[in-house]
């Protein structure tokens, strides 16, 4: 029994760092990636991440059960208004860092199913154009963070933002 058992060990460790080696066929590597804690209620939030890919690439889509739609979208001022708005895809340039970060690209979760809380985690598949897809655990960081493991408030929060 121990040595059928200890098998089993080797075939699931195989097939993980199989599964690894796939998520590497693409070239793009997904780093620190997590939302924001939401109040009660809340029926959007943010995830954020840091993409590299080593032959290019672009982020075309994501999905989660957490929210029934996801947009891609990125935010920028205009006359003192901070806009958002959604966009068709996340360039990934060849060999550099692309950050999905507050004020800048991120990836929206509309109507969530139910509100993010701290240290829970939860799916979300990335869709690639040359990279096929990649399933990623997204850290829920508290409200106001502005990275993975930092506790602090997010400045600006009195802007107006204009949503398209």
């Amino acid at each position: 029994m121990r040595a059928r058992l200890f098998c089993l060990g080797i075939v699931a460790a195989f097939s993980l760092l199989s599964l690894a080696a796939l998520a590497q066929t693409g070239n793009v590597q997904v780093k620190d990636i997590w939302a924001r804690a939401t109040p009660g209620g809340a029926q959007t939030a943010a995830v954020y991440a840091t993409l590299q890919s080593t032959a290019g690439d672009r982020l075309t889509a994501a999905s989660t059960p957490v929210a029934k739609e996801t947009q891609l979208h990125t935010m920028t001022m205009d006359g003192g208004v901070m806009k958002m708005r959604q966009v068709d895809g996340i360039d990934l340039p060849a060999g550099q860092t692309v950050a999905l970060k507050p004020g800048g690209y991120h990836i929206m979760l509309m109507s969530l199913a139910h509100p993010l809380t701290e240290g829970q985690t939860f799916p979300m598949t990335l869709t690639f154009a040359n990279g096929g897809t990649l399933t990623v655990a997204v850290s829920v960081q508290k409200v106001g963070a502005m990275g993975p493991g930092d506790s602090g408030s997010m400045p600006g929060m009195n802007m107006p933002m204009e949503h398209h």
